[in-house]
């Protein structure tokens, strides 16, 4: 924009900051946003309310309105709030996918714009709602999510964050020119990183989630041990809530696993120490935007062993910032573990090559290129 007129933004998202579920995609969006305060425009971000949050505040310069529940609430919420209730006029409007989208071609006339990590594809399939509620998104969603894309957003601009999901958008329909790749930063925090642990730990990091891959993490960790009985331990850093959490521990008694730790939800300082005290990183999930916890385990010269899908096959260059498995089950992933257990000079030129592969990607130089993107659009 020639004047670098002064955007009223409007962003949609199912969660935001603070949430007690929020993830990558909630920090990305959350970068993004302070990125364009920095760059001089007003920002709202309108999300899902969560027990003991405000309904209302500022968050590094980014207004928050809370309302409604993160799934299909939140939407409903926003649909009404913009169309009838008052509120201060937008030049562009943000509307966040995860899963389904706000629906804004219907009731937003303004300029809009599609932020999307990943379609949802197969994860449908492994939804956390109990019998029979799961068969819903499990049988309609692979039906209705590329139909949304292909009749309601053909005409809208998309941003996204890697050479997957262009792919993906590509595929249902979405013009290949209409598409911007950006891809994450990660939050470094500046302070000196302990060693790596004597007892090499192989580590998992994300939600507990089934689609996540903790299941399988699990699984591997026992494959593991079996081959190396006690010289191994093993590290579960995220936040599952407690049905599913005691799920897994009893899967981990079950399975006979005498060296794993949950560390629940950690700050960023606590993640970083944790991830350069690790000696691999595994991430079994189906299916990811980018993979955030890749790079961040980079950085700090931690590779990560991880399936052949889509983001993870943005995020990991194979045999060089880690190991890609082609096959896809347990036993695949683990054999991969156990090649680079075995392979100390290989591990080590991985390690240099994971940090020099991560200072590729910062928020400073994301939230620049959306900046420019956001500008292009509403002018």
């Amino acid at each position: 924009m020639e004047d670098k007129e002064k955007l009223n933004i409007l962003i949609l998202s199912w969660r935001g900051p603070g949430h007690p579920n929020a993830g990558g995609a909630e920090i990305s969006t959350h970068e993004h946003a302070k990125g364009w305060v920095k760059g001089g425009h007003q920002v709202t971000l309108f999300t899902s309310l969560y027990p003991r949050a405000n309904k209302e505040e500022i968050v590094d310069g980014v207004r928050i309105v809370r309302r409604g529940g993160q799934v299909l609430g939140v939407h409903w919420e926003a649909f009404k709030w913009y169309v009838f209730e008052n509120h201060q006029k937008y030049d562009l409007v943000v509307d966040q996918f995860h899963g389904i989208p706000f629906f804004t071609p219907f009731y937003v006339k303004v300029r809009k714009l599609a932020f999307i990590h990943e379609v949802t594809k197969e994860v449908w399939r492994l939804n956390p709602w109990p019998w029979p509620f799961c068969l819903g998104p499990k049988i309609l969603g692979p039906i209705i999510e590329p139909l949304i894309f292909k009749l309601f957003y053909r005409n809208i601009p998309f941003m996204t964050v890697s050479e997957s999901t262009r792919k993906d958008l590509i595929e249902w329909g979405i013009p290949r020119q209409n598409i911007n790749v950006i891809h994450n930063g990660i939050q470094f925090p500046r302070m000196v990183f302990p060693k790596k642990q004597t007892k090499k730990t192989i580590t998992f990091l994300g939600a507990l989630a089934k689609d996540k891959g903790i299941e399988d993490a699990i699984n591997i960790f026992s494959i593991l041990q079996r081959r190396y009985k006690d010289s191994l331990q093993y590290w579960i850093i995220g936040k599952a809530d407690s049905r599913y959490q005691n799920f897994l521990k009893n899967l981990i008694t079950s399975l006979g696993l005498t060296d794993v730790k949950f560390w629940d939800f950690v700050s960023e300082k606590k993640k970083f120490e944790l991830l350069a005290g690790s000696y691999i990183l595994i991430n079994p999930s189906i299916r990811e935007g980018w993979g955030l916890v890749v790079i961040e385990a980079a950085r700090v010269g931690t590779p990560t062993i991880a399936f052949d899908v889509s983001g993870l096959r943005d995020s990991v260059i194979d045999n060089k910032t880690g190991v890609l498995s082609k096959g896809l089950t347990q036993k695949d992933l683990a054999d991969q573990v156990i090649n680079l257990l075995e392979n100390e000079q290989k591990y080590n030129r991985m390690s240099q090559a994971a940090m020099i592969w991560s200072r590729n990607f910062s928020w400073e130089k994301a939230s620049a290129m959306s900046l420019c993107l956001i500008e292009k659009i509403a002018d």
